[in-house]
């Protein structure tokens, strides 16, 4: 039986690795109608990549902490915060503005990583409340976020990006669902 929640475990890490990836995903689609090289490419996705990373490390320390001094009430914060990230997300989704563009490179890079990877704070303190596995937890966010940003610059060379704001609304609606999940486990 332990071993089904392992896996369990590291499935919902996968998936909710995968709904914070969307949003990076969906932003290096736009990011990818500029014409970009290979190497930018790699490097903007490595970049991502670590501060999928990083960001929810220091939400997972946070959270931890917050978790020991609060007990069950963390548990509804953690529940709240992925509710509020997730609508944030679904809602921005719908918004018809190209105001993103951002140039990846130097300091446009930090800055375009930096608020792709905002979202995986929130979440990082959400599971550090919850008790998550750190290492598993940060190289997971990392490794699919990082891919996904591949495949959205990838992708973005070679389409429009009619594509990238779906991919947004079902990032935060999976953030959502966890959301709920922590509120009322079964």
């Amino acid at each position: 039986m332990e071993i089904a929640a392992v896996l369990g475990e590291f499935l919902t890490l996968f998936v909710m690795a995968f709904a914070l990836g969307m949003d990076a995903f969906s932003v290096g689609l736009g990011m990818g109608l500029i014409q970009l090289r290979l190497k930018q490419i790699f490097s903007i996705g490595l970049i991502i990549g670590l501060f999928h990373m990083w960001m929810p490390l220091l939400g997972m320390v946070i959270g931890g902490y917050l978790s020991s001094q609060l007990g069950v009430i963390a548990t509804y914060i953690g529940g709240g915060l992925l509710l509020l990230l997730g609508l944030q997300m679904i809602i921005s989704s719908f918004k018809n503005d190209d105001k993103r563009m951002i140039t990846p490179e130097g300091f446009g890079l930090f800055i375009f990583a930096l608020s792709v990877s905002l979202d995986s704070f929130s979440v990082g303190l959400s599971l550090g409340i919850y008790g998550a596995k750190t290492i598993i937890t940060i190289f997971m966010f990392g490794i699919v976020s990082m891919f996904l940003t591949w495949v959205g610059l990838l992708l973005g060379r070679k389409v429009q990006a009619w594509f990238g704001k779906y991919s947004e609304a079902l990032g935060g609606s999976i953030l959502f669902a966890f959301g709920i999940k922590l509120l009322f486990p079964l």
